[in-house]
């Protein structure tokens, strides 16, 4: 904001600064007080009669002089903007209307208000030029004749508080309109009608090339290595199969996504007569040499592509076994084409045939102080902007069990045997039941009371922190669907309260 001396403090004259545009001569004449625009060499013709003045300032000056009629005066008086001014001028030019008929001007409707007028009538009018809000602000600067230079400052300092302002309440404006397109295009990212005919699902209906990135990230031996170390996700799936023979005995079994070929090589061990194992990523070349080492090769065939774009070399399989599940379990999508399997080749059933996806809430205080929080003040500077991006992305990580605030809850069950694609999109409300007195900082899923696994938690940090009590019901809503651009990610929002946050998996 900009400050001023009262013009009646004794020593006032002495602490006013110096100014660009303006002097303190009481014997500044009529020229003098046209000095504060800048000279132009381009000559300007006079609104009122033939004359053709040497500028801008020099015509400004002549209509005051010799018609009586101040341009500045009549901006203010009429609060014309921009469009108003070029409006006005324009007007004059093109009526030739006389000086005397602009003094007494009733204050609506004007008489140039037609939208006619904005067509020039001089090519290249220099009035045209000339910005209105700097005519009045400049001149308002200015010294008249005899005028007191504090009052000078004064309405100077008044005119830069009422731009600033102006200015504030645009930015104001400006920045709500962003936010709101931000909203909007979230919505339509979030609802936009896919391009695809939808007949077999996204993920069955991109390209190779659009789904290159996907099978890359499996080519490589280390999240392969993760999983197989992972003991909980292995050996249920071992366990499974060695425990019941007699569902894998003499049957043609399916594998989808067979990476390494582990859970082949524990089906042919379990009995199955032959195995069909799959999968796009280059690792499976690694496959095939491990079931040779194993001497499987001739229960275990295997077919590098995806399974959407190959032919088995069977009409129908007995089982489909396949490790498909993500984080927040249905990310990456795999199960799309574990469905398509299914529908295509599928005699009897899917394993593992029902899967959970539940809610817990959090209150982890320190969690929320090195991710969320932290942003309001990092080393003395406000970075809470930031926030906007941190938010919205889920976290996958191990979370502490005794940080759990509430017993978790179902928010949907999976049959792989009867579900349908569109059913793993899906809105589901949901009651946590809390166990202790606190502030809820997270939700997540896959819970973090067992053994951890590779897939650890999906965490959803909330921005402010819910005071909870004990024995009381959190009530939300939680909405899961697939992004539109890259079908393989997830956009989950929750509604929690008077809240609504959407994050993204991908």
């Amino acid at each position: 904001m900009a400050e001023y001396t009262d013009p009646h403090v004794d020593g006032a004259a002495e602490d006013m600064p110096e100014l660009s545009d303006g002097d303190d001569d009481d014997d500044v004449d009529d020229e003098e007080q046209w000095q504060w625009m800048e000279e132009d060499s381009q000559p300007v013709t006079c609104l009122f009669c033939d004359r053709l003045l040497s500028s801008v300032n020099a015509t400004l000056q002549h209509c005051t002089a010799e018609h009586q009629v101040n341009i500045v005066d009549l901006i203010r008086n009429y609060n014309l903007d921009d469009y108003g001014y070029i409006k006005m001028i324009n007007f004059i030019r093109s009526t030739k209307c006389k000086a005397s008929s602009l003094n007494g001007l009733p204050d609506a409707p004007l008489p140039w208000e037609s939208e006619d007028f904005l067509q020039p009538v001089l090519q290249d009018d220099p009035l045209l030029q000339t910005d209105p809000e700097e005519l009045c602000g400049s001149e308002r600067s200015c010294l008249a004749s005899g005028a007191d230079p504090h009052n000078a400052l004064v309405h100077r300092a008044q005119a830069a508080e009422e731009r600033a302002r102006s200015s504030e309440e645009a930015l104001a404006r400006a920045m709500d309109d962003l936010h709101k397109l931000k909203v909007l295009a979230q919505g339509l990212v979030l609802n936009a009608e896919t391009s695809r005919s939808g007949t077999l699902g996204a993920v069955a209906e991109l390209r190779e090339d659009e789904d290159e990135a996907y099978f890359s990230s499996y080519g490589h031996y280390s999240i392969h290595e993760e999983m197989l170390k992972d003991k909980v996700r292995t050996e249920s799936y071992r366990d499974f199969m060695y425990s019941n023979p007699e569902v894998f005995r003499d049957k043609v079994v399916l594998d989808v996504g067979c990476g390494t070929g582990i859970l082949s090589m524990f089906a042919a061990q379990a009995g199955a007569k032959k195995v069909i194992a799959v999968d796009q990523s280059e690792i499976i070349y690694q496959a095939m040499d491990i079931v040779r080492s194993n001497q499987l090769e001739d229960k275990i065939t295997l077919i590098k592509g995806r399974i959407e774009d190959i032919k088995l070399p069977v009409e129908k399989v007995d089982i489909i076994i396949s490790e498909w599940m993500g984080y927040f379990l249905l990310f990456e999508s795999m199960l799309d084409s574990v469905l398509y399997a299914r529908d295509l080749y599928l005699a009897d059933g899917v394993y593992p045939d029902l899967c959970n996806i539940s809610l817990a809430a959090v209150g982890d205080v320190q969690k929320h102080q090195d991710r969320i929080a932290f942003w309001d003040d990092v080393y003395g500077f406000n970075m809470t902007c930031m926030k906007k991006a941190v938010v919205p992305e889920a976290v996958v990580e191990v979370l502490k069990a005794d940080t759990l605030i509430s017993e978790p809850t179902v928010i949907q069950t999976i049959d792989c045997n009867r579900v349908c694609l569109s059913e793993l999109e899906f809105s589901s409300d949901f009651h946590l039941k809390i166990t202790n007195t606190t502030d809820c900082t997270v939700m997540f899923s896959t819970g973090p009371q067992v053994t951890k696994t590779h897939w650890k938690q999906t965490v959803f940090l909330l921005e402010k922190p819910v005071s909870v009590q004990a024995g009381e019901e959190l009530q939300g809503k939680i909405t899961v669907r697939k992004n539109k651009k890259d079908p393989r990610s997830l956009w989950v929002t929750f509604e929690l309260r008077d809240r609504k946050q959407t994050y993204s998996l991908q």
